[in-house]
């Protein structure tokens, strides 16, 4: 049994209808069972004043009722706003009033809920039509953005998954990041075109150690999909493995850069498994470029790994340096946004087009590479530097994990030098002794001015809501560092190395 996203309807509904379709945090719902109440919530959406291209708030973390809505709403023809509780509820309220809404649907409790009972219009139908959902990303100004992806989109992502990924018939995926975030419509919509089942995992339950392995294994997950840093935090656990978890058969990445020893790990851990790192801004439909990361692809590639090969039915071009990308998965544009949509969107062979902000290059038998954003360039002493690139230099020194650096703004915004930190595994905040020698390492990648000041050794690099390196974060974990440090070892090294606390997480 499945969903026909072309449709709107189940179909297939005689084949494996008692499978599970969803695995929630409080219950497991069936294929048959997920269209009773997908059909029971569309009925309830009716009655409460939703149709067709009327955007539903959906409110939750990851009850299976928060699936059936967003399955509901596909029914309706109205598009799904995905919220989930680990934001605060301001962000909510601000996000409604750019929707005009006057409700939402509270996963928890399984009710339509006014945000004013005094309030009785109801919300208005969006402009752009046969819309699946509308994501909000965070804007420069601090207003949420909301990225409208059209059905036709959603439709291009799946028919490019069940085509490239090798993902077999009713594949089991792990569902962890906040639906909130792109990265989850993998799951959402490949669980339902697909015919496979959707395993939702909490916050509380995808920790690192012998529980979540567990519950891995008990649940036959064989499809995992994540940021990278969300599976740094995996490998913590040494029974992260294939033997432990012998269904797991493909980690899809997205989000953010995958590390060389990061997929050098997975590579030992799970010989078995196939990596594939995809690329790609929320306004992409989740990805517009894929790879395969196999040995031969490590070993063509010891420093940096590319972004892959533009999808099916997409291009991927470099136009001054940005990476840009044209196909019907590219978004309808920004809500109520015509002035973003005047600079970030364009028309290209017919097709729509947009401008990531991402910086990349390109191979030419097509690979391409993405070296970081725009905005991420900082100059240092006249000089343009792409952190990115740092990071993987980092990342090469010897017994490295995982690290990043940090560029150090003085008030007016401008940087005062770049610091870098490490992921060692342990508490102790002190560098492993292969690394006495850091800057001599890194100077065989780096030219000097690109090298960090310091390096602040700590347990693990602390990740967003949405399990991406927080940058921020280790910006201020290292000013409260620098507070507390005497003022004799104010720059904190010794013999070439940092002696410092764990940082946060």
């Amino acid at each position: 049994m499945r969903f026909d996203l072309a449709t709107s309807r189940f179909v297939d509904t005689s084949l494996r209808p008692d499978a599970s379709a969803v695995v929630g945090a409080d219950r497991t719902l069936s294929w048959r069972e997920l269209e009773a109440e997908a059909s029971a919530w569309r009925d309830a959406a009716v009655a409460a004043g939703y149709g067709a291209d009327t955007p539903v708030i959906v409110h939750g973390h990851k009850e299976a009722a928060f699936f059936v809505a967003m399955t509901g709403a596909l029914l309706l023809g109205a598009p799904f706003v995905p919220l989930d509780t680990i934001y605060p509820e301001e962000r909510m309220h601000r996000i409604a009033r750019t929707l005009d809404a006057h409700a939402y649907f509270d996963a928890r409790s399984g009710a339509f809920k006014s945000f004013d009972e005094r309030r009785s219009t109801r919300t208005p139908a969006l402009r752009e039509t046969s819309l699946a959902y509308v994501l909000f990303t965070s804007g420069t100004t601090g207003e949420p953005k909301g990225v409208q992806i059209g059905r036709e989109s959603v439709e291009a992502l799946v028919d490019w998954m069940a085509a490239d990924f090798g993902l077999g018939a009713n594949p089991v995926f792990l569902n962890q990041a906040p639906f909130s975030f792109d990265l989850s419509m993998y799951e959402v919509f490949a669980t339902l075109a697909l015919g496979g089942t959707i395993v939702l995992a909490e916050r509380t339950v995808a920790v690192p150690g012998p529980a979540f392995v567990e519950f891995l294994a008990r649940e036959h997950v064989d499809t995992w999909v994540s940021t990278p840093s969300f599976a740094q935090q995996q490998l913590l656990h040494p029974r992260f493995t294939q033997e432990a978890l012998p269904a797991l058969r493909t980690f899809l990445f997205c989000g953010e850069v995958l590390p060389v020893p990061l997929a050098r790990r997975l590579r030992e851990r799970f010989p078995d498994a196939r990596i594939i790192n995809t690329y790609g801004p929320t306004e992409a439909t989740v990805a517009t470029t894929w790879i395969v990361v196999d040995d031969a692809v490590l070993a063509a590639h010891p420093e940096r790994l590319p972004i892959g090969y533009a999808r099916r039915s997409g291009a991927v071009f470099i136009d001054d340096g940005e990476l840009c990308i044209a196909g019907p998965h590219v978004m309808r544009g920004y809500l109520n946004r015509d002035d973003l949509n005047a600079t970030r969107m364009f028309t290209r062979d017919g097709m729509r087009a947009f401008r990531t902000g991402d910086l990349g290059s390109v191979e030419s038998d097509g690979l391409l590479f993405c070296q970081g954003r725009i905005d991420d360039q900082v100059k240092v002493g006249g000089y343009r530097i792409e952190l990115m690139e740092i990071d993987a230099a980092l990342r090469a020194l010897d017994g490295a994990a995982s690290a990043a650096a940090v560029a150090l703004r003085r008030p007016d915004g401008t940087v005062a030098r770049i610091v870098a930190f490490i992921a060692t595994g342990r508490d102790d905040g002190v560098l492993p002794e292969a690394l006495r020698d850091w800057k001599t390492q890194l100077a065989t990648h780096l030219p000097p001015y690109m090298i960090p000041s310091e390096l602040l050794a700590c347990e693990s690099l602390p990740v967003s809501v949405n399990f991406k390196t927080d940058r921020a974060r280790l910006a201020l974990e290292y000013r409260s560092r620098s507070s507390a440090r005497p003022a004799s070892n104010e720059q904190g090294e010794r013999g070439g190395h940092v002696i410092a606390g764990p940082a946060a997480s």
